[in-house]
């Protein structure tokens, strides 16, 4: 009876080590010591620091949320690589779609030249934009390209509406100049 008493907690532990799968602890190490490694991977599958990063983060974190599957401790940064590896491949094929719904043409496509000027004008227009005062980039960006209403923009600034009115007239002015200027 006693030899059986003695066997039984030894098995117990061992067993409780493999079911109880990643701690947070063992995880926060393996983030620590192998967050660099994993970036690299993520750089060779896509192209952009941020994207990497994100799937990097965006991996520990499905790890961290399943860590009780991972039965055996020392797999767990083999399931951090395999998931890098498949949410890589998930951005690729996000971008791919996108690229092929956005290099479909309209049929009323602009020419390459006129959308080459319009790019121009684009760039034209935001970096006088980002000349603008705060407030009057504010008034700007909301009542024109957020589309609120004047006073829609007054509640979300928290100004008044005559306020919004004259950071409006200003803004638009010094953008026509502004616009004058990069054209000549």
């Amino acid at each position: 009876m006693t030899g059986t008493a003695v066997t039984e907690p030894a098995v117990t532990d061992a067993a409780a080590d493999v079911v109880a799968g990643t701690t947070v602890d063992h995880l926060t190490a393996t983030y620590q010591a192998h967050y660099r490694s994993l970036l690299g991977l993520a750089a060779l599958l896509l192209d952009d620091t941020a994207s990497c990063e994100d799937v990097v983060q965006e991996a520990f974190i499905r790890v961290h949320s399943a860590r009780n599957r991972v039965r055996d401790r020392e797999k767990t940064l083999a399931y951090l690589r395999q998931t890098v590896v498949n949410l890589s491949r998930s951005a690729l094929r996000r971008r791919i779609l996108g690229l092929k719904l956005l290099s479909k043409p309209m049929p009323d496509m602009a020419s390459a030249e006129e959308g080459a000027y319009d790019q121009l004008e684009r760039d034209d227009l935001i970096k006088a934009m980002r000349g603008l005062q705060r407030r009057q980039r504010e008034v700007l960006v909301l009542r024109y390209f957020a589309d609120m209403t004047e006073s829609q923009v007054a509640e979300t600034l928290g100004i008044s509406l005559g306020s919004v009115k004259a950071y409006g007239s200003r803004g638009i002015a010094a953008l026509r100049v502004a616009m004058e200027a990069a054209q000549s």
